[in-house]
């Protein structure tokens, strides 16, 4: 079978993923029927921003976050939240709080949260946990298992973890004692990779084969695609096409400069 490789930053990764979410057959008949929500979250900004067809400022559509040690915010960055994005039956609707959209969904909408860990074979994700009473995920959840709505997870490969969710959350919930540090909490969900994204997209194979790199490609993941002579075009033009994709922090600045 012919095939082809290609590697894409953590960045090219959320816009590729965040390209196939609405193509995603639960999130397509939402988009059509009935509602969808997208939290806030770095992956999740992307999502919001395919979804909507305009450009958010990525720092102000999110809650926590992991930055590298010692990592200091240009002035700023952060500040001025953005709500959740909420559509229904497609269009965006203006001003509604995440809370009064939950308890109007239905049985078939979709939520979409990103996550912070992934074990792929499992077919499992792991959340960190700030918030004393499960945060955003403590509230969706009693809504998705009692309306009956999808969780859909938009989330790259570069958050594999080598140890089993269940072995670790049961690890951390033992030896937790600092309340300060973050919990953990682990879901299921229609999971979405860059291995998802592409065959949504281009009807191709995919194996990940390798990750990291240098001179930008740290983070990055590195795949092999299998397919059809126009699968593997359809694939080779997307890489083209997000290959432009700046890093998240050139984008927010970007953002910051656009206004300002």
């Amino acid at each position: 079978m012919p095939a082809m490789d290609l590697s894409l930053t953590v960045a090219q990764s959320k816009r590729l993923i965040a390209r196939a979410v609405p193509q995603v057959g639960i999130v397509r008949r939402a988009l059509m029927e009935g509602t969808v929500i997208v939290c806030k979250g770095s992956t999740t900004a992307y999502v919001a921003e395919e979804l909507t067809g305009r450009r958010l400022r990525k720092d102000r559509y999110i809650l926590g976050r992991v930055l590298p040690s010692g990592f200091e915010a240009p002035e700023g960055m952060w500040e001025g939240g953005l709500n959740e994005v909420v559509l229904r039956r497609g269009r965006p609707v203006e001003g509604v709080a995440l809370a009064d959209a939950l308890t109007e969904l239905t049985a078939g909408d979709v939520i979409i949260k990103g996550a912070n860990a992934l074990d792929y074979r499992a077919g499992l994700v792991g959340h960190l946990i700030g918030h004393p009473t499960g945060g955003t995920l403590g509230a969706i959840l009693g809504y998705i298992h009692g309306k009956g709505a999808h969780l859909v997870v938009p989330v790259g490969l570069e958050k594999l973890v080598t140890a089993d969710l269940s072995v670790i959350a049961q690890r951390l919930q033992e030896a937790h004692s600092d309340t300060s540090m973050p919990r953990f909490w682990i879901t299921g969900g229609c999971i979405v990779t860059e291995i998802e994204a592409l065959q949504v997209l281009t009807g191709v194979e995919v194996a990940h084969i390798a990750s990291g790199g240098i001179c930008g490609a740290e983070g990055a993941v590195w795949l092999r695609v299998f397919g059809t002579s126009e699968g593997l075009e359809k694939a080779a033009n997307l890489l083209r096409e997000v290959q432009s994709e700046p890093s998240y922090l050139e984008a927010v600045e970007q953002s910051r400069r656009d206004e300002g």
